[in-house]
């Protein structure tokens, strides 16, 4: 994160702001939230319905992955201790980070992107690799499977 992200408002999210089945069940509007959003760590993969975005940072600690219905935005970067989905896309103002693999339809950076820098283990080829359409940013580390190889995101 940046100095200017720093500054902002951060909703932390807790195993309270989820429902049975791991879906964003708080008070807060995080479909365009102004600041920073984090996941606490070991929550396994927390949901949202339709779409994730800050105009801060999304981070999700060590044993939390991200996964939204429809796309993720963040005016910084994008970072999750276990994988990132979306329905649609995927588009961070700086970098995306995943401790194992990232899938959606389309994805955007401005910086770098990394899949499957788990640090606990030795991750899978599958959990090393990027489903998507990469449309900017350079994939620094993890394979980008293109639609034709694995039949869509």
């Amino acid at each position: 994160m940046d100095l200017a992200s720093h500054q902002m408002t951060t909703l932390t999210i807790t195993a309270a702001d989820l429902d049975a089945y791991g879906f964003y069940a708080g008070s807060a509007d995080v479909s365009n939230y102004q600041g920073n959003i984090e996941i606490v760590a070991d929550l396994g993969w927390v949901r949202f319905k339709a779409s994730l975005g800050a105009t801060g940072s999304i981070f999700a600690f060590a044993g939390s992955g991200i996964e939204a219905g429809e796309g993720i935005k963040a005016g910084g970067g994008i970072k999750a201790g276990e994988g990132i989905e979306a329905g649609e896309g995927i588009e961070a103002g700086d970098g995306i980070k995943a401790g194992f693999s990232i899938s959606a339809k389309i994805l955007t950076a401005r910086l770098r992107i990394f899949a499957g820098l788990c640090a606990w283990r030795l991750p899978t080829p599958e959990e090393m690799q990027i489903h998507a359409e990469v449309l900017s940013g350079t994939v620094a580390f993890g394979e980008v499977v293109s639609p034709a190889k694995d039949g869509g995101a």
